[in-house]
């Protein structure tokens, strides 16, 4: 466990750009993840958060639920690009939309793989909100 996110912070972020920097949804202080999200070692999201101990996975199976979320944005995305091509090309081949999608969907796995989960646990799990006391002070030190 690495010391940079173990400092008590100054100010906590607010709720949006704590998600925007996949930073733990009950603290607002400690990473999600280990590492960055475009890399070769694969993304390693944390079990507990290195600040506060909350852990990630409320219940057996939780991330599961995140495979929809990761669908749901693919959709999103595979749709605007899709409109976004026509758009440009005005082409009727089929062979540019899938080439096109197939490239958009493999460079934007690793990006829905990390905000599905965010938004997961930010904004899809009822009970689930911020803690300002679990903001103050590093769970090693309580």
């Amino acid at each position: 466990m690495t010391t940079d996110n173990i400092n008590a912070p100054e100010k906590t972020l607010p709720e949006f750009k704590a998600a925007l920097h996949a930073k733990c949804p009950k603290c607002h202080t400690g990473n999600m993840f280990a590492n960055s999200m475009y890399g070769f070692s694969g993304q390693k999201m944390y079990t507990n958060c290195p600040y506060c101990n909350f852990q990630f996975e409320v219940e057996p199976g939780y991330f599961y639920v995140a495979m929809f979320v990761s669908y749901g944005m693919n959709i999103i995305e595979m749709l605007t690009f899709a409109i976004g091509t026509f758009m440009l090309t005005h082409s009727e081949s089929p062979w540019l939309y899938v080439g096109i999608l197939f490239a958009v969907t493999f460079i934007l796995s690793p990006f829905n793989y990390r905000y599905s989960r965010i938004m997961l646990l930010y904004w899809l799990t009822p009970n689930l909100h911020f803690d300002p006391e679990r903001a103050k002070k590093p769970w090693a030190e309580r």
